[in-house]
């Protein structure tokens, strides 16, 4: 199965929890401070979506846990 992750970036508070949670998936965006899918994972070319290897997602999930306003949603399909 393949994890999908979205981030609703428009309520976004910038507080850096999923980049320091699982930085090989987040990053801050050096534009608006919101949090991004690095280039690598990104799906077609979207900030705000992307695919999580394998490997990857328990850090994703954490990620998404700690998040103070619960922007990440991880699903399979």
């Amino acid at each position: 199965m393949i994890m999908k992750v979205t981030i609703e970036r428009t309520i976004c508070v910038s507080c850096g929890s999923c980049w320091e949670t699982c930085p090989g998936f987040f990053e801050e965006n050096p534009d608006d401070s919101f949090s991004q899918v690095i280039e690598k994972f990104r799906s077609a070319g979207n900030i705000a979506k992307g695919t999580a290897p394998e490997d990857m997602e328990a850090c994703v999930t954490d990620a998404a846990d700690v998040c103070p306003v619960q922007i990440i949603t991880v699903g399979h399909t």
